[in-house]
């Protein structure tokens, strides 16, 4: 599998792997934004996907500053903003 170069397809990669964690892991993500503790909840599963994703990137588009805030761009708008707007929370 070529490894990833370009900005489009890494934020596309970053937003498949949002989207499994959401999937796989929907009462964690309930009780995350429901109790405020999302990332301390979903640490070990984002820091599982991170790793994935950042395995998929070329050594150059790796080193760019911009790479690693693709993934948590995604996880923020793909499971936060989403996945979180039908469940109910304290902040908002």
């Amino acid at each position: 599998m070529p490894l990833i170069d370009t900005e489009s397809e890494a934020r596309r990669l970053a937003r498949a792997i949002a989207s499994d964690l959401a999937l796989y892991n929907q009462e964690k993500v309930r009780q995350g934004i429901e109790n405020d503790n999302f990332y301390e909840i979903m640490k070990d599963d984002i820091d599982e996907g991170r790793e994935l994703f950042l395995s998929r990137l070329s050594i150059d588009f790796k080193q760019k500053s911009s790479a690693l805030q693709l993934y948590d761009r995604a996880i923020a708008d793909v499971i936060i903003k989403l996945t979180g707007q039908r469940i109910k929370s304290k902040i908002w």
